[in-house]
This record gives C-alpha cells, sequence and structure tokens, in this order.
C-alpha cells in the first residue's frame, strides 16, 4: 500500500511539472474532475477569410466633378499690344481681314468664334488660355508692321528741327506725324511714304499749297486735304492707307488714314509752315 501510494503522488507530480492531465476513460482527469479547455490566441492564418467567402468594401461614392472654366486672356473691350498680336495672329490664319487696331471689338470676337468652331472649342468669341495656345501654335510671331499694319504705333522722339515754330514733324522710323507748336506736340497720326522707286525726300521743307479737293494730274487719283511741300509731294489723306494699310505705298507722298484727324490737321496748317521729314 505504502508502494502503491507513493506511486500515485508521483505520477500527479510529473503531471504537473509536465503541464499534462491524467485523464480517465470518460473525460475526467483520475480524480473525476471536468477537463479544462485554454483558450489560445488565434494565428494570424485563422482569422483570414477565403476569397470565395470575403465581403467586398464599398466602393467610395464619386463627388461631383467641378468643370473649371479656362483662364481668359483676351476679351471684349480688352486693349493693347496683347490684343494687337491677337488680332495679327488671328490675320495670319485668315479669320481676321481688318486691323489689327490694338482693341478687342465685335469683329475680333467673331474672329475668335470661327477659329473655336472649327476646332471644336465652345464658340464663346473671348480668347480663353486654350483657344491662346492654339492660335500661338499655329502662327508665327508678329513683327511690328503687322502688329502696325493699321497704323496707332507710339511716335519717336522729335527732330530738334522741330522744337522751334509750327512743324509738321515726320519720322520715316516710327511711321508717324507729329503736328508741334513751339516744341508741343497738338496731335499725332500714323503715315506712309513713297515706294522703293518713289520715295519720300527728307529734309526740311515748308507748305507752299494747300488744297482740300486736290486730284493727282499725273496717277488721276484723289489727294484730299493735300498740303505740298516738296514738288508734286505732300501731305494727305489716302483711301487706300485707310483700306490697305501699310501693304501699300504712295507715289512719294506722306499718306495719312485718319480722315478726321488730317480734317483738322488741313484747318490750322497755314502756308509756310515747316515740315521735316527724317530718320
Amino acid at each position: 500500500m505504502k508502494v502503491s501510494a507513493y506511486s500515485g503522488i508521483l505520477a500527479a507530480v510529473l503531471a504537473v511539472l509536465c503541464g499534462c492531465t491524467v485523464r480517465a476513460p470518460d473525460g475526467g482527469d483520475a480524480k473525476g474532475h471536468s477537463p479544462v479547455h485554454i483558450d489560445l490566441p488565434h494565428s494570424s492564418a485563422s482569422t483570414s477569410t477565403s476569397p470565395s467567402t470575403a465581403v467586398p468594401a464599398p466602393e467610395p461614392t464619386p463627388s461631383a466633378v467641378e468643370t473649371v472654366p479656362p483662364h481668359i486672356v483676351f476679351t471684349r473691350g480688352d486693349t493693347g499690344t496683347g490684343v494687337r498680336e491677337l488680332q495679327a495672329r488671328l490675320r495670319q490664319v485668315a479669320w481676321l481681314f481688318d486691323g489689327p487696331t490694338g482693341t478687342y471689338d465685335d469683329l475680333t470676337a467673331e474672329a475668335v468664334k470661327g477659329f473655336q468652331g472649327k476646332r471644336g472649342l465652345p464658340q464663346t468669341g473671348e480668347t480663353d488660355a486654350v483657344t491662346w495656345r492654339l492660335l500661338v501654335g499655329m502662327t508665327h510671331r508678329p513683327g511690328k508692321w503687322e502688329l502696325y499694319l493699321m497704323g496707332g504705333q507710339p511716335a519717336a522722339a522729335p527732330d530738334p528741327r522741330c522744337l522751334t515754330g509750327r512743324v509738321l514733324c515726320i519720322s520715316k522710323t516710327s511711321r508717324t506725324l507729329r503736328w508741334m507748336i513751339d516744341g508741343r506736340t497738338v496731335s499725332t497720326m500714323s503715315v506712309r511714304f513713297g515706294a522703293q522707286y518713289t520715295p519720300t525726300r527728307e529734309g526740311v521743307f515748308h507748305v507752299y499749297w494747300k488744297s482740300r479737293h486736290h486730284v493727282s494730274t499725273l496717277y488721276h487719283s484723289p489727294m484730299p486735304y493735300a498740303m505740298f511741300f516738296s514738288g508734286g509731294q505732300a501731305v494727305h489723306y489716302s483711301y487706300d492707307f485707310a483700306a490697305r494699310g501699310y501693304a501699300g505705298g504712295s507715289h512719294g507722298c506722306v499718306n495719312v488714314r485718319d480722315e478726321a484727324a488730317i480734317a483738322d490737321l488741313f484747318a490750322q496748317v497755314r502756308n509756310g509752315d515747316k515740315v521735316v521729314v527724317y530718320w
């Protein structure tokens, strides 16, 4: 009996040290207690869901897309050299035939609409960034006289000979006429000169004859508001200059395209007033 008791005690101690339980045939331990179940942490594999049973996450609802209009570069009423460049480029692709004037008018808006429609853009008549990039890509940068084909360019500084008295101060470089009295500029206007084989003479002259409704006896062309200063050369209004700009030339005269401006000038200029033509 002592050996049996000691054997039982030794078996119990070994069971505790080994972390085991001596189980009886009915599932209890040797003393008749129910088995103890220990929950172990699940491995990551045990928590994965098979593809066949996975529940897809709901897709986010797309938010409304806001349409941001392109940046407007030029629009109706704008003025300046940028508008001149726009108009010159529109002329290059035959969408505008007037100007450049430097003012974004109705004709310019209609030309922009035509250009936009041809390329599938919204026909707004405003030059937005998309329209501008397309136009620039199809054209070359306009030169000075493309920008000022119809006049409007800044006047050159007056020649020193223009600073005293009453003077028609005419610059071939800037293609402008200043009407000056005692060094003060009264008005300015764009002018055009003679062609290659009929150049306008340079130097200091004086108005010797005024003829309001003059017609050339040599070329049989009208020369309204003519103010003669050197032989048959005169400052006068030109219908051709008004229509074609610097695309044409005179037979030596100084052409003015602004009829209202030269009509006012004609009323002020007197015979004997000085004329200075210079580069």
